[in-house]
């Protein structure tokens, strides 16, 4: 296997763990949040956390640096639209993502600070809820369009 093909295997496999890791804390978070239950929503936000350094922050790292790679061996430019853009996007994404990890830990600490006095969440934490359900989005939307980039790299 050349060193192209190997680091672009790496790339796909890294933007997989890193959307799909996404796309399931989402998932797991808000089915959670929404059972109102407070030993529900500690429990699946720390491993929320956990996830999210171990899965997210790797392979957040990983992706451009592999995709800098690529672009290199390829013989790309890099101030070729589709990726001037893809860059762009992912740090969108990545500025959406940083509050999003504070947002986390902090849910996490008041649902674990709740359980333990046996009190419902504070108002903060629904606070939170709503800028992480919102953050979400725009980092959502950025790597859809990273992707169909991507793809087509330039050639639409």
């Amino acid at each position: 296997m050349s060193l192209y093909l190997l680091i672009k295997t790496l790339h796909i496999l890294s933007a997989t763990v890193l959307f799909g890791t996404g796309l399931g804390s989402a998932y797991y978070s808000l089915r959670a949040w929404m059972t109102g239950r407070v030993e529900v929503i500690a429990a699946t936000f720390r491993h929320l956390v956990f996830a999210d350094w171990v899965f997210t922050a790797t392979t957040a790292v990983f992706q451009p640096l592999s995709g800098l790679a690529l672009a290199h061996l390829a013989g790309f430019p890099l101030n070729q639209p589709w990726l001037i853009w893809s860059l762009a996007l992912y740090v969108l994404a990545g500025a959406c993502w940083l509050p999003v990890v504070w947002l986390q830990i902090r849910i996490h600490r008041l649902a674990e600070q709740a359980l333990r006095d046996g009190t419902p969440l504070p108002a903060a934490a629904h606070r939170y809820m709503r800028w992480w359900f919102v953050l979400g989005w725009p980092a959502f939307g950025a790597f859809v369009v990273i992707f169909y980039l991507m793809v087509a790299k330039g050639a639409a």
